[in-house]
This record gives C-alpha cells, structure tokens and sequence, in this order.
C-alpha cells in the first residue's frame, strides 16, 4: 500500500471479511489492464453507503453539492468547511470506494501554502483519501505543494465549473486547436508532477481519446466520449432525482424524482384520510 495511506485505508472492512480496498495503486493497475474504472458523486453517508456497496470504484465529493445539495446556481459559493462535512459523511460510509475530495472555489488558486493548509484539513477532518484540483500550469505550485505532503491528487482539465464566469458558459471546451494544444500540455504537466489521475469533462471525444492513450495515470470523463480509462457522473442526475438537466452524455439509470414524488403524495393522502397509521401500525 502507498505510503501516503491514511489510517482509514487501512481499517476499512467488512464484518465479516476483508474488503479489497481501491487505492491509487489499484486505479493504475485498472488502467494497465484496461478495466475502466466507475467514478459517481456522493454527499452524504445513505447515498455513500449504497454506491459504495454496488461497486462503485471511486465516490467523489463534488463541489457539484453546491448545486445539488445547496441549490446555488454554480459551485463557487461552497465553502471549505462545508466540502469537509460533507467528505465526513461518505467517508463513514465507505468500505472499498477510493474517495477523492473536490477542493472549493477559492482554497487553492493564487497562494499554495493555503491550498496545503486547506489540503492538510480536508484528508484530516474528513478523512479523504484524495483531492481533486481544476487546472493546469496555472495551478502548478499548489499541486506540488499538497503532493509534498503526500496527499494524493487528482486533476481536472476541460470545462472547469469553477471558471464559469470566465468561460461564460458550459459549453463543449478545447474544440479549437490553441486550447486543446493547452490541454494536452496541462494534462502531461500534471502526469509529470504526480497527479494520480485526472477528470476530463465535456472535450471532443477524440481529444480525450489523444490524452488517455498517451497518458499512464487513469483519465476519467464526463461529456468526453467512451475512450477513456473510467466514466464519472452526478449521482442525483444519472437518478434522475434532478430534473431539467439533459445534457448529452447524461444516461439516466432511474426517474427517482417521479418515484420519491408519488410515494410522498400518497403518504400525505394516507395521513389526510387517516388511513394511516392503523391500529397494527400502533403500540
């Protein structure tokens, strides 16, 4: 096992045998052996648990619970102390899923020894196993920083939802050929200093295919075709607990949203004509 481990790795099994647990080691060898890698969003220890136990390889705790869990309408307005929350709830929840905690807006851009000093209290209070990052060169500094301290690093290149007001919008990103040029160099950048993988989200499929393909570390999309080591997803919209969101590579995998709203409605109908409880339901 790394030597960058923390003690959660260690003790994470089950009641009755141990649990093969996935490390950075083991996502590598996922990729050597071109087995992809299933990669979904968590937030909170019953959703954790369940994704968890259906073989989830690794849980991320987005910043995306800026959106989902929060309602804003980006994920800029989280801030640290909620990311470290909510990675403390999944992290109870885990006995095999790798967890890699999204760094918020703000604790890491412009000053590395905040993004150590917010790193070092993520993997401490949470007890994450990883963080992920959005960028490349431009981050370069802080990436080397938190990795000094042996935490585990994961990067983010493409659409970066943490510079959508730079952007202006969540289109496809690295469609002209200056800013896929700039991708793939961030993305041999961040191989080069030790990142252990790196999302690509909405790129031309064949772009990512290019950076898989050249790339040793684990490369895992969303909205960046089917040529990559792994697949990553928010779970409340691969549910469809979510509505109005249809992007392209969005598959829904259940419409939870229509079933959690007629179980709700005919528990309140039950209430109001005092069907239930009945007696049998009583003490």
């Amino acid at each position: 096992m790394e030597a960058y481990s923390f003690p959660s790795l260690i003790t994470r099994m089950s009641q009755h045998k141990e649990v093969k647990l996935v490390t950075t080691h083991q996502l590598m060898a996922m990729k050597q052996r071109q087995e992809k890698i299933s990669m979904l969003t968590a937030y909170d220890f019953s959703m954790a648990k369940i994704l968890d136990g259906a073989g989830v390889d690794v849980l991320l705790v987005g910043d995306s619970a800026s959106n989902v869990m929060a309602g804003h309408e980006t994920t800029l307005p989280i801030t640290l102390d909620q990311m470290i929350y909510h990675a403390q709830s999944v992290v109870r929840a885990v006995k095999r899923a790798f967890v890699v905690v999204d760094m918020p807006f703000g604790s890491y851009q412009g000053n590395s020894s905040v993004a150590l000093q917010s790193a070092i209290r993520i993997m401490k209070e949470s007890g994450g196993h990883g963080v992920k990052l959005e960028g490349g060169a431009e981050i370069k500094d802080s990436i080397i920083r938190i990795l000094t301290a042996g935490i585990p690093v994961m990067g983010h290149l493409g659409l970066t939802p943490q510079s959508i007001y730079k952007f202006g919008t969540y289109t496809v990103r690295a469609k002209e050929e200056a800013e896929a040029q700039k991708l793939i160099e961030d993305a041999r950048l961040l191989q080069e200093i030790g990142c252990f993988g790196l999302v690509l989200e909405k790129i031309p499929a064949v772009l990512a295919k290019q950076v898989a393909e050249e790339l040793t570390i684990p490369v895992i999309g969303i909205g960046a075709g089917p040529d990559v080591d792994g697949q990553v997803l928010v779970v409340h919209d691969m549910l469809g607990l979510s509505k109005g969101f249809e992007p392209r590579f969005l598959r829904r995998y259940a419409e939870l949203h229509d079933v959690m709203t007629d179980a709700v409605s005919r528990y309140v109908e039950d209430v109001k004509s005092r069907s239930f409880p009945t007696k049998e339901e009583g003490y």
